[in-house]
């Protein structure tokens, strides 16, 4: 960040007619920023991530805006999310949400306003996605799970709040994690009966996953709401979790459902 003297210096070089690739190969300074001075000569002012502590950041934190709509928004993170830091102080959200469900696009965009009703979303398009995308100084305290590197590479563990949340709204924490790297698909099979061959629909959910930690966070959470599970079909990069009981796949279509 350059101080304002530097920027009056730069201005006055320019002002004598010269060119800005002149005064920008004199003074260091790029064209862009010296084009920018011309309307505003003021330094904006650094942002410090911690001069503003959020409930986040304090030694015993309280519960977010809205509990359930984070357990949810936590589950999407950890399925499909990622936090980065921004030049200037504070961090980007960004949640990959497929342009297949558009629903799942507004649904993690209203968690995470329900979250952070303060801030603010954007949609970034991609190739064959979007990532919903909030900036935000707190992010890194609202997801003490970032780190560098992929999830799978790293432990991932809930603080004992997050952990009081999820207990308190199981359901919406099983809901993101199935919206972001599960599905819920229909099997069939065909059975001879009386000489007759009979075709046989039934829905099952599946979740896949890299992380153990994160199979065990999904799978604890079923427990507790007394979904059946098993592991099925286990890969040396990834683990999926199979829940095809009736009464548990009624379960899940209640609280959870498809993404649409």
């Amino acid at each position: 960040m350059y101080d304002l003297e530097t920027r009056k210096h730069a201005l006055a070089l320019a002002a004598e007619g010269r060119s800005l690739n002149s005064v920008s190969k004199q003074t260091g300074i790029s064209r862009a920023a010296l084009r920018a001075w011309k309307s505003r000569i003021e330094p904006l002012p650094r942002i410090n991530a911690q001069a503003a502590p959020c409930e986040r950041c304090r030694p015993l934190p309280g519960a977010p805006d809205d509990p359930s709509m984070y357990a949810y928004l936590l589950g999407l993170y950890l399925g499909d999310g990622c936090i980065s830091d921004h030049p200037r102080g504070g961090h980007h959200l960004r949640i990959a949400c497929a342009d297949a469900w558009p629903g799942l696009i507004e649904a993690c965009r209203a968690a995470i306003l329900a979250v952070r009703p303060t801030g603010s979303v954007c949609i970034l398009q991609k190739q064959g996605c979007v990532m919903v995308t909030s900036y935000g100084r707190h992010w890194k305290c609202l997801f003490p799970q970032h780190g560098t590197g992929r999830k799978h590479e790293r432990p991932i563990v809930l603080e004992p709040w997050q952990q009081t949340i999820v207990d308190a709204h199981p359901w919406a924490f099983i809901r993101g994690l199935i919206h972001s790297d599960g599905c819920r698909i229909v099997n069939w099979t065909e059975k001879a009966i009386g000489g007759r061959v009979k075709r046989y629909e039934y829905p099952r959910y599946f979740f896949t996953n890299s992380s153990p930690d994160i199979i065990g966070l999904l799978t604890a959470a079923l427990d507790r709401v007394g979904v059946e599970w098993k592991a099925a079909n286990q890969s040396r990069t990834a683990q999926n979790i199979s829940v095809a009981r009736k009464a548990s796949v009624a379960l899940m279509d209640r609280h959870v459902g498809p993404k649409r």
